[in-house]
C-alpha cells in the first residue's frame, strides 16, 4: 500500500520534549483544537507539561537517552495513544535526521522538514559545501571528510590563528573551542569531540577562521510545501557566554533598512538550496562590515518569542499548518515588523561560579502578569524539581515595546520582579547585563560577557536601613503567622503590648559581614536601631505576596522569604541574601568546604587531567566532569601535592562525592 503525502491534516498531536517548548507547543496545538499528547521521563513525572496535556506517556529513566532520546519509544508512545503527527520541539530529537525518517515510515507527520533536508543541513560541512555552490558568502575553513589529527592541524595553520573548532554535527555551543595558537589545536580538537560524541552521538569536527569582536545575526525562515519560502526578519544574538546565547533581540540594532534585506535574502537563498520546508533558522556571524554563513538550525529556536512579538505571527501555528499541508497565510511583502523585542534566557545557574548548574526543588516562583508586551514562557512552577538530567534554563522573559530603549527598559523591570528560590538562578546576572551601558548603546560583541564578567556579578550590594528593616519584619510575620492565625491579632503591627516596652536584638550575617538590629515594641509604635538612628517601624502584608513596609513614614514594597535562617529579601535596591544568626550559637555548620575536590552536581567524570604525585599550583586542572550537558573541570583550590585520585574516567558521581585529595604545600 502506498505511504499518504508526508504533510498532512491530522487531530492528535505528540510532542517529543520537556520544559517550556513543550508547553509553548501544547499552547498554540490546543488553541487550534488539537488533542495532545505528553511524553515523559521518570525525572518529569510531576512536571508541567505532563500535566498540560490531554494525555501523556512514560517514556523511561531519567537519562535523556533512556527517554526523550529513544527513537523507538517515542514512535511507540504515538501509537499508543493514536498521535498522527509528532512536533520535536527543539534540543534532544528535534534535528534527528533518523527520528525524522523513522516517523515518516511509522506514517507519522513530522512537524519539521524532511529527512534529506535535515542531513543537508545538519551537518555543517556539508552545509557549507551547499552554501559555496549557492552563492552564500563563508567564514574561510575547512570542513572536509578527513578528520585526522595532522588534517585538522595542517587546516588551522592554512587558515591562520585564532580558529574555531567546531562539532559538525553540533549546535548551542556544545564541542566548540576557540583557539589562538597552533599549541592549543590538540587538546582543544580532543575535548571538543569528547563533548561532540556525548552530545550529539558524532564527533566529527570542521574548522573556521574565527572572527574577532563578531556579531551574531540570525534569520527566521519558513517554508511550505506549495514552494513558498519567507523570511520573518532577523534576530541579533551577540550577547553569548560559552557560545550560548542569553540575550536575543528583534530586530538587530546593528543593520539598516539595506543591510536587512541583504542578510534575509542570503537566508532565503541559503534555506532554497535545499527547497526548505519547516521553521528554521540560517546563522550568520558579522565583522561589522559584512556576514558570513555559519549554519542552519532545522527547527524552531529556543529564541523565536522575539519574532513573533515583531511580526505578530505564531510561529508554532504556522509549522502545524505546514504540516498539514497548507500554504502559508502570508506573501513576502505581507509580513511587516512592528517595534522591538527583547528577550533573557532564566538558567539554574550560579554566574558568580563560573555558571555553574544548580539543581534542587523551587520552594518560590513569582513572575509579573504578562501585560503591556511582556511575555513568560516557562516549563517550571513551585514545587518543581530540577534535575542535573537536562538543560538549565527554567524560562525565558521576553518584552515588546515601540523602541528598543523601552523593551530594554520593560525587560529589565520584568526582571527585576520575578522571583525563583530554592535553587541559584542568574536573573541579577541577567538585569545587570541588559543595563549596561554598553549594551543599552548596542557597543557588543560575542566577547563582551567574558570581558564584564567580573563588572556584572560583581559584590553583592551592602544592606541598608531598609533591608535590615525588611528582615525584621519578615522574621515577625513568620512568627506571628505560625503562632497566631488570627488576622486581626495586634501582633500583625509588629510586637504590640497593651503596656511596657521589651526590645530584641536580631543579628544578619552577609557574607562575613554582621548587621545588628534592635527592635523596640511593646505599649506605642515599634522602632528598630540600627547604629545610632532610631526608626519607626510598621509592616503589614500586602497583596503582591509581600510586604509594606513603612519607615518613618516613607512606605514601599519588599518581597521576602524566610527558609529557616535564611533571608531572601528584593527591595527597591535590589536582592538580598542574608543569615539570621542563632543567638545560642550553632552556625559553624556554615563554614563550606571549599578546599575540597567535590563533585559539585551529578555528572561522569570524563577526563583525568593530572596524575597522583604530581605538584600542583593553586588553579591547576585535575579532572573533568560532564554535568547537564556541559563539561566542567575542577581545579586546585590551593597549591599542593595530589595525594590520591578517588575516581576514574567513566565513573558517575553524585554531588558531593570527594573525587581527589591534595595536600597543602607546606
Amino acid at each position: 500500500m502506498a505511504k499518504r503525502p508526508q504533510y498532512r491534516r491530522f487531530q492528535t498531536l505528540l510532542i517529543a520534549n520537556r520544559g517550556e517548548i513543550a508547553c509553548r507547543v501544547i499552547r498554540s496545538a490546543r488553541a487550534m483544537g488539537l488533542r495532545t499528547v505528553a511524553v515523559y521521563s521518570e525525572a518529569d513525572r510531576d512536571a508541567l507539561h505532563v500535566g498540560m496535556a490531554d494525555d501523556a506517556v512514560l517514556l523511561g529513566p531519567a537519562p535523556a537517552r533512556d527517554s526523550y532520546l529513544d527513537i523507538d519509544k517515542v514512535i511507540a508512545a504515538a501509537r499508543r495513544t493514536g498521535a498522527e503527527g509528532i512536533h520535536p520541539g527543539y534540543g534532544f530529537l528535534s534535528e534527528n535526521a533518523a527520528f525524522a525518517q523513522a516517523c515518516a515510515d511509522a506514517d507519522l507527520v513530522f512537524v519539521g522538514p524532511t529527512a534529506a533536508m535535515m542531513t543537508a543541513m545538519g551537518s555543517k560541512s556539508c552545509a557549507k559545501a551547499l552554501m559555496e555552490k549557492a552563492g552564500v558568502p563563508l567564514v574561510a575553513g575547512y570542513h572536509g571528510e578527513a578528520q585526522d589529527d595532522a588534517t585538522l592541524q595542517g587546516a588551522a595553520d592554512r587558515i591562520g590563528y585564532p580558529v574555531l573548532v567546531k562539532a559538525s554535527a553540533g549546535g548551542g555551543g556544545r564541542g566548540m573551542r576557540i583557539v589562538r595558537s597552533a599549541a592549543e589545536l590538540a587538546p582543544a580538537v580532543v575535548s571538543a569531540r569528547r563533548e561532540a560524541k556525548a552530545a550529539f552521538g558524532d564527533d566529527r569536527m570542521l574548522i573556521e577562521k574565527y572572527v574577532d569582536n563578531p556579531r551574531h545575526i540570525e534569520v527566521q525562515v519558513i517554508g511550505d510545501s506549495h514552494g513558498n519560502l519567507l523570511s520573518l526578519f532577523e534576530r541579533e544574538c551577540t550577547l553569548q557566554r560559552r557560545h550560548q546565547k542569553v540575550i536575543e533581540e528583534a530586530p538587530s540594532p546593528t543593520l539598516d533598512a539595506a543591510g536587512r534585506e541583504a542578510v534575509c535574502a542570503a537566508a532565503r537563498k541559503a534555506a532554497g538550496a535545499v527547497n526548505y520546508v519547516g521553521a528554521g533558522t540560517v546563522e550568520f556571524v558579522s565583522d561589522g562590515k559584512d556576514v558570513f554563513f555559519i549554519e542552519m538550525n532545522t527547527r524552531l529556536q529556543v529564541e523565536h518569542p522575539v519574532t513573533e512579538l515583531v511580526t505578530g505571527v505564531d510561529l508554532v501555528e504556522w509549522q502545524l499548518r505546514v504540516a498539514f499541508g497548507e500554504k502559508l497565510p502570508l506573501t513576502q511583502d505581507q509580513i511587516r515588523l512592528n517595534g522591538h523585542a527583547i528577550e533573557a534566557r532564566v538558567y539554574a545557574e550560579n554566574p558568580n561560579k563560573n555558571f555553574m548548574p544548580s539543581v534542587g526543588r523551587i520552594r518560590t516562583w513569582r513572575t509579573p502578569p504578562e501585560v503591556d508586551g511582556l511575555r513568560i514562557d516557562s516549563g517550571y512552577r513551585e514545587g518543581d524539581m530540577v534535575s542535573p538530567n537536562y538543560d538549565a534554563m527554567l524560562a525565558k522573559v521576553i518584552a515588546w515595546a515601540p523602541t528598543r530603549e523601552a523593551a530594554i527598559s520593560r525587560l529589565d523591570r520584568s526582571l527585576q520582579e520575578t522571583d525563583v528560590r530554592g535553587v541559584v538562578t542568574n536573573i541579577p546576572f541577567l538585569s545587570a547585563l541588559v543595563m549596561h551601558p554598553d549594551v543599552r548603546a548596542n557597543a557588543i560583541d560575542t566577547g563582551f560577557i567574558e570581558r564584564h564578567l567580573k563588572d556584572l556579578t560583581g559584590t553583592p550590594a551592602v544592606p541598608g536601613e531598609t533591608e535590615l528593616a525588611a528582615a525584621v519584619a519578615a522574621i515577625l510575620q513568620t512568627e506571628s503567622r505560625s503562632s497566631r492565625p488570627d488576622a486581626a491579632s495586634p501582633w500583625q503591627t509588629a510586637g504590640w503590648m497593651p503596656v511596657g516596652r521589651r526590645q530584641r536584638w536580631f543579628v544578619f550575617r552577609q557574607g562575613q559581614v554582621e548587621h545588628k538590629v534592635i527592635f523596640a515594641y511593646g505599649n506605642g509604635s515599634a522602632e528598630i536601631r540600627i547604629g545610632e538612628k532610631d526608626i519607626a517601624l510598621a509592616f503589614a502584608a500586602d497583596d503582591g505576596g509581600g510586604l509594606t513596609l513603612s519607615l518613618d513614614g516613607m512606605r514601599s514594597h519588599v518581597v521576602s522569604v524566610v527558609e529557616g535562617r535564611g533571608l531572601y529579601l528584593r527591595t527597591r535596591n535590589g536582592r538580598f541574601e542574608l543569615h539570621w544568626v542563632d543567638p545560642f550559637g550553632g552556625d559553624d555548620e556554615e563554614q563550606a568546604a571549599e578546599d575540597r575536590i567535590v563533585a559539585p552536581l551529578p555528572g561522569i567524570v570524563v577526563a583525568l587531567l593530572a596524575q597522583e604525585g604530581a605538584v600542583l599550583e593553586k588553579g591547576a586542572p585535575i579532572l573533568t566532569l560532564e554535568m547537564m550537558k556541559m563539561e566542567q573541570t575542577l581545579r586546585a583550590p590551593y597549591a599542593g601535592k595530589l595525594k590520591k585520585l578517588k575516581c576514574k574516567v567513566g565513573d558517575i558521581v553524585q554531588e558531593g562525592v570527594e573525587l581527589a585529595d591534595i595536600e597543602p604545600a607546606a
